[in-house]
């Protein structure tokens, strides 16, 4: 305490903060943190495709095929099959299609099939991508399979 019998200004400052009183120098860090920008919604079926068609075209996949799912299954809107020419084509595109839909801020995404590379199943929710090597694609030609589903259900 000073002379006088006051008490002085720092101590009466923590007690304030002590009481749970907010300063003004608080309440503005406070608003500031409440104005910061809002993390982007999810987008939507039609985006997250656009962004794995690009970006498998730009990691040179090949044969990409596209298979519009609306309509026939609860499973997806939009299921993408494409081919890597060897084992680590196959793994580069799988690990760059999982780091875009990251940064586009597509949550849950699940990979499947990295550790072999021969056939790794991408889930982005909305859009389901197979990334094969050519000669495990011909054998499983999934493709063949859903165009026979896509028949079925039109008919």
């Amino acid at each position: 305490m000073r002379r006088g019998g006051r008490k002085s200004p720092g101590r009466q400052r923590n007690r304030d903060k002590r009481k749970g009183s907010l300063s003004t120098k608080t309440l503005s860090a406070a608003a500031r943190k409440r104005s910061a920008p809002v993390p982007e919604a999810r987008s939507g079926p039609e985006e997250t495709l656009a962004l794995v068609l690009s970006r498998l075209d730009d990691d040179k996949a090949a044969d990409t095929v596209k298979i519009d799912l609306r309509g026939k299954t609860t499973l997806a809107d939009y299921m993408v099959v494409a081919s890597g020419r060897s084992h680590r084509h196959v793994g580069a595109i799988a690990e760059h299609l999982t780091e875009a839909l990251a940064k586009a801020g597509i949550a849950g995404v699940r990979t499947e099939g990295l550790p072999n590379c021969d056939w790794v199943l991408i889930d982005a929710g909305d859009v389901i991508i197979h990334v094969f090597r050519p000669e495990v694609r011909s054998f499983y030609n999934l493709e063949k399979m859903w165009a026979r589903a896509r028949r079925g259900a039109e008919a």
